[in-house]
């Protein structure tokens, strides 16, 4: 399933107006105030919205569109700002230079596996080497064979934008579903590639944005995801009304019937198929707290698809087999059970609890590989792996290298062998293959890494919260450092949303920071689904300043015992991670030096009338509703900055070909700061062409943003001094 994301305070009362964010205290100026030459004035308009009885101003609502010659020459200003801001940087070369060996650090991800014969299998798996910009899709063999290069998307467009978004292979091995999207859209197109040949078939399926394909079991047609037609829809909604449909290898797409069409236009269907091709599943998920399951009998014409779960506020992820549907809920059990379901009778009342609730740890993922239920969890934000037998008996754990991430186990559903990948802060990412009739671990690939793993070290931590909850972190640093009482330059990350959990992974750009003796400290903030659903939902709709008190208590706690200070701390984050920082730059900018807010939201009253950002209403809450506008207003970012408060430095980051969190947030919260911050430290913008996201990014895209980023960072912390 691909869902695409990105107590507080009480309501604000209808005539209340926001609430001030504390001033800073003066601090001594030790950094060149930026010439004004360097300074973009942007137009203000007198736009004042009265939303449920509360004046609402919004002077750069004209930063919103996206086809005006108006905001294109002011986006060129804010970039060339930036331009002439950091090329006094003379170490943002250097910084460039070391990003681009980090990065040609490669990656590797498990493999899909399909039976060819009776004893034979073929093994489909996504690779970059060295400065590939675009991580290539291999097929072998034979587990210990020799890989072909099955699709590369390196040079197929000039600068290496156009990327491969997702794929299934054809149950016995023989083609290949894939999509391609240009310039980080993710607006996905459907192929299909013959394996043997390498040649793709006449089909081409439009609109296939993250989509969901199911082969029957002949390998002649499939069940997938799409989207509506420009036209067929009002203005504005195409980028939801997802259906499912079904496709016959060699028919025209407009003609595939539609099997399954959600009850509301934000609904987001996705489709399973049991391995015989009976058993029809299409999970319909509404947020990222629930989602409803329906099941239908293929054998039965026309397709009656029966609701499988009860409508309740919960989350059910399904495995399909050809005699029982496992579920992997939180239904009764925060920290997810396991249950099997008989397909012919998938009432509750007859659901068999298998793998039940753990006391402390969170299970976030189950596969079901021959007789043997493979699943993976999480303990303190960090993997442990475990293997039961099909009633549910523990057949032990996995052994990991280290304290580290893994995203579960890929294998077929009747084989005897299946795959886990693993990294953690200091290992980049490799495949390990587990015999599971022995239990024996080989590794299958890996990637080479220059990083001496021992010259760094990882250590645990833990905050406690303005309520008293207790907010873990990892922090990592160079070896022979003392990290309490050390006062060092710190980077702190942040996400605390949409059940995302953050754990330890090998970032490759980091070490470019962690080189030059900067901290990195990554917080686990309540939001995300580190401790489970209860610890998602205390972040979420009207708990969401929980997520940035969070935020702050790890602040305090490592300025209070002496790991940095204000002066040597910078803040980052992306996404909903961008929303965070964007609102601690306004509820809190007395707590750091720096902040870079990395495609973020920030006008809260009006996200959700851009691209898909409806469907985070169940998320963030919607502020067409009085009590949803309360707390939204409360906190949103762009409706709170104030006229000569002593803001940090700020870097903001857009792509205009973001498809998901529109660039109008970054482009009104940086106006909005530019006008009313009272420091001399700079304010930027840095908005990308022929970029998105960040799903797809060629290589030499990510080296230019980070190389601006961490000279941004490095230089307001006075570890870089600019030219004069």
């Amino acid at each position: 399933m691909v869902l695409v994301s990105c107590g507080g305070p009480p309501a604000l009362p209808a005539e209340s107006p926001p609430a001030a964010a504390p001033t800073a205290q003066p601090v001594p100026v030790i950094f060149e105030t930026l010439e004004r030459s360097l300074v973009v004035e942007t137009r203000r308009e007198d736009i004042v919205d009265i939303l449920h009885g509360q004046r609402v101003n919004d002077p750069y609502r004209w930063l919103e569109a996206d086809d005006s010659p108006e905001v294109d020459a002011w986006v060129d200003q804010q970039n060339d700002l930036l331009s002439r801001s950091l090329q006094k940087l003379p170490d943002r070369n250097k910084i460039h230079e070391r990003l681009e060996r980090l990065l040609a650090i490669g990656n590797v991800t498990h493999p899909s596996v399909r039976r060819t014969g009776p004893s034979s299998f073929r093994y489909f798996y996504r690779r970059r080497d060295g400065k590939q910009n675009q991580p290539v899709l291999y097929v072998r063999d034979e587990v210990a064979g020799d890989d072909r290069v099955l699709l590369d998307p390196n040079g197929m467009s000039a600068d290496d934008t156009t990327s491969l978004d997702w794929y299934f292979p054809s149950p016995d091995g023989s083609l290949l579903a894939y999509g391609l999207s240009e310039g980080g859209s993710e607006e996905s197109t459907l192929f299909i590639r013959d394996v043997t040949t390498g040649k793709d078939h006449s089909d081409k399926i439009t609109r296939t944005r993250y989509s969901s394909v199911c082969w029957r079991p002949d390998s002649k047609g499939f069940y997938y995801a799409r989207y509506p037609a420009p036209g067929t829809v009002p203005k504005g909604e195409s980028s939801y009304h997802r259906k499912i449909f079904d496709h016959v290898l060699g028919r025209d797409p407009a003609k595939d019937p539609m099997v399954f069409e959600a009850k509301a236009m934000t609904d987001f269907p996705s489709c399973s198929l049991s391995p015989n091709g009976r058993w029809l599943v299409v999970s319909v998920h509404q947020g990222w707290s629930k989602n409803e399951v329906f099941l239908a009998d293929t054998q039965k014409r026309p397709l009656d698809f029966a609701e499988v779960t009860t409508g309740k506020n919960q989350l059910y992820s399904v495995l399909v087999r050809d005699d029982r549907i496992f579920v992997r809920t939180n239904e009764g059990a925060p920290r997810y059970a396991v249950y099997a379901i008989d397909p012919n009778n998938p009432a509750r009342n007859a659901w068999q609890l298998t793998v039940g609730e753990h006391a402390t740890d969170v299970l976030e993922d189950i596969n079901v590989v021959g007789n043997q239920i493979l699943t993976a969890y999480m303990r303190d934000a960090a993997s442990r792996l475990e293997r039961f037998d099909r009633k549910g008996k523990s057949l032990g754990g996995v052994d990991l290298p280290t304290l580290g991430t893994s995203d579960g186990f890929s294998g077929t559903h009747d084989g005897k062998e299946a795959f886990f990948n693993f990294e953690s802060f200091a290992h980049p990412d490799g495949i390990h293959r587990i015999d599971l009739s022995t239990g024996k671990v080989a590794t299958w690939a890996k990637v080479e890494s220059p990083i001496r793993s021992t010259d760094f070290v990882v250590s645990k931590g833990a905050a406690k919260s303005k309520d008293g909850t207790r907010i873990p972190y990892y922090a990592v640093h160079k070896r022979g450092i003392q990290l309490e009482g050390g006062n060092h330059p710190t980077l702190l990350y942040g996400y605390g949303g949409f059940n995302v959990s953050l754990q330890p992974r090998f970032s490759r750009s980091n070490y470019a920071l962690l080189e030059r003796g900067v901290v990195y400290v990554q917080a686990n903030l309540r939001g995300g689904g580190e401790f489970g659903e209860k610890w998602h939902r205390a972040g979420q709709l009207g708990n969401k300043q929980n997520v940035f008190d969070d935020f702050y208590s790890v602040v305090e706690h490592l300025t209070a015992n002496g790991t940095t200070s204000r002066d040597k701390l910078a803040i980052f984050g992306r996404s909903n991670g961008g929303l965070l920082v964007a609102a601690a730059v306004t509820q809190r900018p007395d707590l750091f030096r720096v902040a870079v807010s990395g495609v973020p939201l920030t006008d809260m009253l009006r996200y959700h009338k851009f691209l898909i950002a409806k469907l985070w209403i169940p998320e963030y809450g919607s502020p067409d509703e009085k009590d949803d506008f309360g707390w939204l207003f409360a906190y949103s970012p762009y409706h709170h900055v104030l006229p000569g408060a002593e803001y940090p430095a700020v870097l903001l980051t857009t792509a205009v070909s973001d498809t998901r969190v529109h660039p109008m947030h970054a482009r009104k919260m940086a106006a909005a700061l530019q006008h009313a911050t009272g420091s001399s430290r700079p304010v930027l913008l840095r908005s990308e062409s022929k970029a998105g996201h960040g799903v797809g990014k060629p290589i030499t895209k990510i080296a230019d943003e980070f190389a601006d980023i961490y000279s941004f960072v490095l230089w307001q912390l006075g570890l870089i001094k600019p030219e004069n």
